[in-house]
């Protein structure tokens, strides 16, 4: 096991081509895009609060979850390597990627051993993470999305906006356009029902399921002491990718870990409270190395994760399960949506992921595209504080940059509110000047940060110049 280290390849996660101002910008001139993620946030936010009330020791099940994780974050080499251990002795085999471009080498040579050139897959972060359909697709192998949502993004030619719901971003009378474009054999008369478009979708993934040789997955959590692997899901789609095919590959962050079988039991509860609103989900399936009839791999990726490891004020960021309640209550993502990230991970999360995972430099932006109102700490089911990490990431951002505007501007202030001989005069001055201006304007390059806020009218006198007259003395 000697993957550990800085990533060589980031595969899709990095920035996008664009700040986040600048699509955030586009995407709030769409107000179809914006009355869809509305509905669609406010709707999960409303279900998610109900049943987490529910739960009497919510409060001591958040803190449990992230403890445990803390706990595999801090003995993460011996969990892994123990999972290792069990994985192979129940007839897995395991594989170990540095980066993306190793983790793709590794299933696409996978899949050409079984002769194969389609898959069927189980929604999947950490696949979309590396660009794994584009590395098969490169290879002449079709990938086919089994999850309603991200073959709806599939069908679209897309790209996810949700952790959860990749196709949030989309209605169901556009979700029914393309089905009826780029489905096959779709029925003319298909409409924009959720039921209708259901079937649609079941009808043309059937002969997928049945006919499919090899499927690939990720993984909610793996245990380490006996190498069990969890995928936890709503649809049952699912649990047809992990049984039928007779080759199973998988693909995990290292971080997904949990030590113990007992420890599952805590975010068994978190995950779907946190996620879809639900008490339960509805499927949950679990497998230990190889079964009958069917060839097992699990693919351990690293792709920055070590490097987030390293930060000790950014690694809590890898206890995430991935439930995007953070994005559900963020009123940033809720107006600009995931798109505008540039990102596989977007919202608060991805905020914090993609700078520490790839790097500052190509996610300047990023840690910039929040208010900081603590909403996603709140609602994090494993309580990691989103708001000081953006903080943290800022400050970094503004190292990299070096010496700025804004910085000249700081230190100057500095230099001038150190002497009592100084600021005074600098008080004065400027009062003078906005007076003179009018009390909404400023020089630029200041007035670039004035022109989108009030600024207030200046009093017409300070409360030292009310000391020095004698105003004050003679009360």
């Amino acid at each position: 096991m000697t993957f550990l280290g800085m990533p060589a390849g980031i595969g899709q996660l990095g920035a996008g081509d664009r700040s986040f101002p600048a699509a955030a910008h586009d995407a709030l001139a769409d107000p179809q895009l914006r009355h869809n993620l509305t509905k669609a946030t406010s709707t999960i936010r409303t279900k998610r609060a109900g049943v987490v009330a529910e739960v009497p020791d919510w409060a001591e099940l958040r803190a449990a979850g992230a403890a445990i994780k803390d706990d595999v974050l801090a003995h993460l080499d011996t969990y892994l390597v123990q999972l290792e251990a069990a994985v192979t002795a129940g007839g897995g085999t395991v594989h170990w990627a540095r980066d993306a471009d190793e983790a793709n080498r590794i299933v696409t040579g996978l899949v050409q051993a079984t002769g194969a050139r389609s898959v069927v897959k189980v929604k999947s972060m950490a696949t979309q993470e590396i660009g794994l359909n584009e590395a098969l697709a490169a290879a002449g192998i079709t990938a086919t999305e089994t999850d309603l949502a991200e073959l709806i993004v599939q069908l679209g030619n897309d790209r996810p906006s949700h952790i959860l719901v990749p196709a949030i971003h989309r209605n169901r009378s556009e979700i029914r356009e393309i089905f009826a474009r780029e489905m096959p054999g779709v029925d003319p008369g298909l409409t924009d029902e959720p039921r209708a478009l259901a079937e649609a979708a079941r009808s043309h993934l059937r002969s997928q399921f049945l006919s499919a040789e090899v499927a690939i997955s990720g993984a909610n959590f793996a245990v380490a002491e006996t190498g069990t692997l969890a995928v936890v899901e709503s649809e049952g789609n699912g649990r047809m990718c992990l049984t039928l095919p007779r080759t199973l590959i998988t693909v995990m962050g290292i971080e997904k870990l949990v030590p113990t079988w007992r420890d599952l039991e805590v975010y068994l509860q978190l995950l779907p409270r946190s996620s879809t609103g639900e008490r339960m989900n509805p499927y949950t399936s679990m497998w230990t190395g190889a079964t009958e009839g069917q060839d097992f791999h699990l693919v351990l990726l690293d792709n920055g994760r070590t490097a987030t490891l390293a930060d000790p004020r950014g690694r809590a960021a890898l206890r995430c399960i991935r439930c995007s309640a953070c994005l559900n209550v963020c009123p940033v993502y809720e107006r600009s949506g995931g798109h505008a990230y540039g990102s596989i991970y977007p919202g608060p999360i991805g905020a914090v992921l993609s700078p520490q995972m790839t790097g500052v430099t190509e996610n300047q932006s990023l840690p910039f595209a929040s208010s900081l109102c603590g909403a996603c700490y709140d609602v994090c089911p494993v309580a990691i504080d989103i708001p000081s990490m953006l903080v943290h990431l800022r400050s970094r951002v503004a190292d990299e940059k070096g010496t700025t505007p804004e910085r000249a501007a700081m230190r100057t202030m500095s230099w001038v509110m150190r002497s009592p001989w100084r600021w005074p005069r600098a008080v004065r001055a400027a009062r003078l000047g906005r007076l003179l201006r009018g009390h909404r304007a400023v020089p630029p390059p200041l007035s670039a940060w004035t022109a989108a806020r009030d600024i207030p009218e200046p009093p017409p006198q300070s409360f030292r110049d009310w000391w020095t007259d004698g105003s004050g003395r003679s009360r």
